[in-house]
């Protein structure tokens, strides 16, 4: 069974930072596209922000130019820097890796992120 592992969510303060990281088994994360989405209650889960080897990283217009994902291909892991968060990115987020071949999804257990005062 395929496990993505997720850390580093958390309270933060409106305008703090947070980092969460995601690893991923070797023989799924060389060969998919990486991603973080989120859900806050009553909403939908939405993407926030993508990266495939070689291409250029997808991000959420809500997000662009205070979010970024990266990976490190030596440890399977991919990060998402949160900077100047806001109320509304209060949400669960959840790390997801799409094979590139089938489009299968695989998605980890989540964690919560709130942004508060």
């Amino acid at each position: 069974q395929v496990r993505l592992v997720e850390s580093g969510g958390g309270l933060v303060q409106p305008g703090g930072s947070l980092r969460l990281s995601c690893l991923a088994p070797g023989s799924i994360f060389t060969v998919s596209a990486m991603g973080w989405y989120r859900q806050a209650p009553g909403k939908q889960r939405e993407l926030v922000a993508t990266i495939t080897a070689g291409s250029s990283p997808n991000y959420a217009d809500s997000v662009k130019g205070r979010f970024t994902i990266a990976t490190d291909n030596a440890k399977n892991t991919v990060y998402l820097q949160m900077n100047s968060l806001k109320s509304e990115d209060t949400a669960v987020y959840y790390c997801n890796a799409k094979l590139l071949m089938s489009r299968t999804d695989y998605w980890g257990q989540g964690t919560q992120v709130t942004v508060s005062s």
